[in-house]
């Protein structure tokens, strides 16, 4: 009984500490747009027409909601890179979003500035791997979403999804490759279309391995991490959820979102459920309850992605995922702990983002359950106490499971030029999962430091004939 009221209190702090975090970036985002808005309407102010005739619109009024959507989410012309040099392409983690949501706001805290040639994808954020990669690919290459037949069948969703009627890189091809850099789940969307493009699973498309020049992780999640059973996932199978957690208050919570389905909310910011068609409109209330009770909607098939985060999840995945041999490989993980007399725990407490010092605390004691099969042969629990609050550092550093990819750790990364391809190098640095997305001013000089070294690495030192050209950068 104990137990249960502990871990009710528990939740009832995560749940808090999550809700009020969403609610801050939220809340920013809308203050900025409401900023902007009211400024543009100033300056409109200034060259203002005579007034109108009776019975017209007067004063200036502030759209939020427009204020929030991005030109091509308003339906204006998307940005179009051609050929060369290749662009860099940054992917969000899990809650992310990409240029056009929550109106002004970075996922990646500006770093797109630093080159003309960077493109930021809005994918979905709860929505699984495979249907990630399908999407961004999409996002580049132009076209309908084709989520596939079989997957769509499975899943029980449409098996098309959003149209874009002109790609953001429609030259993508072998002889046009692009760099990717993927944040925490980022990272592995980009492995798992990096298979599909080698696997040529886009039909009128002949693609291959070779689209793809560099793939640089940035806590990436690259072997499931132990947060997803602290979380709710149940460790015996990696699928379920616990009856009681903090993902079935997440569950709720986005089953009512995307029922309610207000336009100009889920143009702010969309989880990326389109495709299950859970609004209102659909399924009416019956269909809510269906989706509320389990019966139905991607919650109920698994196609969602905290499943692919479990240990187990992950290696599904990566049995299927190769390191190519002609592309070039760099991971950052990171850590928020250190040992102290043999014990792991949190390496400070005012450097550790609120939202994840309880799961850095947590996940330093982790250890597996004694009547749950080992997740893999040769598992121990202290390879995984080392974290950054949302995933274990030995998770980060390469693929590892189920089989060990080449990998090279760096300390320097003078150390490591010139570049080889199908090596994954890889550096440990001090920070916590979300030190270097949304809040620039939290890494400080950190920020630049590590942003100038992945976009100079990609301009410089990973090509796979002669150095492109590099494009004029922005002012710092």
């Amino acid at each position: 009984m104990a137990r249960f009221i502990l871990s009710l209190m528990e939740l009832g702090v995560s749940a808090t500490v999550h809700m009020l975090f969403g609610l801050y970036v939220f809340s920013t985002a809308v203050a900025a747009d409401i900023s902007q808005a009211a400024a543009a309407s100033g300056c409109l102010l200034l060259r203002r027409p005579p007034p109108a005739a009776a019975g017209s619109t007067g004063g200036a009024l502030v759209d939020v909601a427009a204020a929030g959507e991005s030109d091509e989410l308003r339906g204006a012309a998307p940005v179009i890179l051609d050929a060369s040099p290749p662009p860099i392409v940054l992917v969000h983690g899990i809650f992310g979003f990409g240029k056009g949501r929550l109106g002004g706001l970075s996922y990646f805290a500006g770093a797109e500035k630093k080159d003309d040639r960077v493109l930021v994808p809005d994918l979905g954020s709860l929505t699984s791997i495979h249907d990630r990669a399908r999407e961004l690919f999409y996002y580049l290459k132009g076209g309908q979403v084709d989520y596939g037949e079989e997957h769509s069948k499975v899943c029980g969703h449409n098996r098309f999804g959003r149209i874009y009627h002109t790609g953001h890189y429609p030259v993508w091809d072998e002889h046009n490759p692009v760099h990717f850099v993927g944040h925490s789940a980022g990272a592995q969307v980009v492995r798992v279309l990096h298979q599909m493009l080698a696997d040529k699973a886009f039909p009128g498309h002949d693609t291959s391995e070779d689209w793809v020049v560099s793939l640089t992780s940035l806590s990436g999640a690259l072997n499931g991490t132990t947060r997803t059973y602290y979380d709710g996932m149940l460790v015996v199978d990696g699928r379920s959820m616990k009856s009681i957690c903090l993902l079935q208050l997440c569950r709720l919570g986005v089953i009512v979102y995307d029922w309610l389905d207000i336009p100009w909310l889920k143009n702010y910011y969309n989880f990326g459920f389109d495709h299950y068609e859970m609004s209102w409109r659909k399924v009416g209330f019956s269909g809510l309850i269906n989706l509320l009770l389990g019966h139905t909607g991607p919650f109920a098939s698994g196609d969602w992605i905290l499943p692919d985060l479990t240990i187990q999840g992950s290696m599904k995945l990566n049995s299927t995922l190769r390191t190519f041999p002609n592309t070039f490989y760099f991971s950052y993980a990171t850590k928020k702990t250190r040992k102290i007399f043999g014990i792991t725990v949190p390496s400070s407490v005012l450097g550790v983002h609120p939202i994840l010092f309880l799961r850095v605390l947590q996940m330093c004691m982790w250890r597996h359950p004694q009547n749950a099969p080992l997740p893999y042969k040769g598992y121990r629990d202290e390879d995984w106490e080392d974290n950054d609050g949302a995933l274990n550092t030995i998770s980060m550093t390469h693929p590892r499971i189920p089989i060990e990819h080449p990998h090279h750790f760096v300390v320097d990364d003078s150390d490591c030029h010139p570049l080889q391809p199908g090596i994954w190098y890889y550096k440990i640095i001090e920070a916590d999962h979300i030190l270097f997305i949304v809040n620039r001013e939290r890494a400080g000089v950190q920020f630049d430091l590590l942003y100038d070294g992945i976009f100079q690495r990609c301009r410089k030192h990973a090509f796979r004939k002669s150095p492109p050209t590099v494009p004029n950068e922005t002012s710092r």
